[in-house]
């Protein structure tokens, strides 16, 4: 018998019988193996069993689905109404709210724009993350270059559609607005910030530096009260910037700030042969990065990638601090409707708008994992 033969018999795991294989001997193992593990096994399934039901009975079962007012959220008592007893989940208030949670203050005889807008967007979208789908390029001078102008000027107004200010944004549609902005200019910029932060010029690297520090040792809320109070006192008299995109601006300076550090932890993972080797085909540096090394240090940090993307995306709650109102800032907003001041209220609108970002979050998170397997084809046994 040789020695690699005995080695890999050793390193190999034997695989288990049949009778230990599938979900059931993966229960016996993990949830089963010990009477400790039994009792904890027990001990949670009831506590679980029993919070699921008390949810599922109050956002569903006693849940009120539509009304015109509070009262019907109000517990029937003896033929009239108790205000401050309450059966279980206003969904009525979010359906009496929802277009205002979507669309913000944006005129309702001009709502058809923010629509159209978005079935744009998800029409060019939807391409762009199908790795088959060809004309990637078009795809992507479309949707990051051409829609977001028609998107302004769409929404914004002009060239015969009435004016929208800014202000009367709000909801679903700034909290987009803000991340695909943010995610558009933050990610090449990132990697501009990261390069320069490796660079051999001590300027361009002093000021890359400089400028993640400092960007990254301060708060997002900082910021954004920058950009919206501090960045007007600069500009010289009559001069204006607007609102929404003092925040945009501001967003997208932080996370990028982010986003160069974690692209240049993926440079860093780099073996230095893949610079030498590409250095030995006489490629230039720009080639260099653009062919051979920014691909592969992109493909290694995907995760932190879209972890900063998810987390810039449910930062944009923090523009309440300018009076601008995203998703959470609008529905905390009707909560001081007087007719639908309940007690349930607060909570049903705070539930309605996590599952929201948690909604979008997931799914920029199975979609990140989707592409880390189609792109592992470097370590398959």
């Amino acid at each position: 018998m040789s020695n690699s033969f005995v080695r890999t018999a050793i390193l190999a795991p034997e695989p288990p019988p049949p009778g230990e294989r599938g979900a059931v001997a993966w229960i016996r193992r993990n949830l089963l193996a010990t009477p400790k593990d039994i009792v904890l096994t027990i001990v949670a399934l009831v506590f679980i069993s029993w919070a699921m039901l008390h949810a599922i009975d109050w956002l569903f079962v006693q849940a009120v689905w539509s009304g015109p007012d509070r009262t019907f959220c109000a517990t029937a008592v003896q033929g009239g109404i108790q205000p401050d007893s309450w059966n279980g989940a206003c969904w009525a208030f979010v359906n009496a709210k929802f277009d205002q949670f979507i669309f913000g203050r944006y005129p309702l005889d001009e709502r058809w724009r923010p629509t159209l807008v978005g079935i744009l967007f998800v029409l060019l979208l939807v391409p762009m993350l199908i790795p088959s789908a060809p004309r990637k390029g078009l795809n992507a001078i479309l949707l990051f270059g051409v829609l977001p102008v028609i998107s302004f000027f769409v929404l914004y107004g002009g060239f015969g559609l009435e004016i929208v200010e800014t202000p009367l944004w709000g909801g679903l549609l700034v909290t987009l607005v803000l991340s695909f902005v943010g995610i558009a200019v933050s990610f090449p910029l990132g990697i501009i910030l990261a390069l320069g932060r490796r660079s051999q010029m001590p300027i361009i690297r002093t000021v890359c530096i400089v400028f993640i520090e400092v960007v990254r040792g301060v708060p997002l809320i900082t910021v954004l009260f920058m950009a919206s109070v501090m960045l007007p006192l600069f500009l010289p008299a009559g001069w204006t910037v607007d609102k929404l995109l003092r925040a945009i601006i501001g967003v997208s300076i932080f996370a990028s700030a982010y986003m160069a550090e974690v692209i240049r932890g993926g440079l860093q993972a780099i073996p230095k042969g893949q610079f030498e080797g590409a250095d030995s085909l006489g490629l230039g540096y720009w080639q260099k990065m653009r062919l051979v090394i920014m691909p592969q240090a992109i493909k290694l940090v995907i995760p932190g990638i879209v972890n900063t993307f998810i987390g810039m995306f449910k930062d944009t709650s923090l523009v309440s601090i300018i009076s601008m109102f995203d998703l959470l800032g609008i529905v905390r907003l009707n909560f001081v409707d007087p007719n639908w001041a309940t007690a349930v209220t607060p909570l049903t609108g705070l539930i309605f708008a996590g599952f929201a970002f948690w909604l979008f979050c997931f799914g920029m998170s199975r979609y990140s994992a989707f592409v880390e397997r189609h792109l592992d084809t470097g370590h398959k046994r």
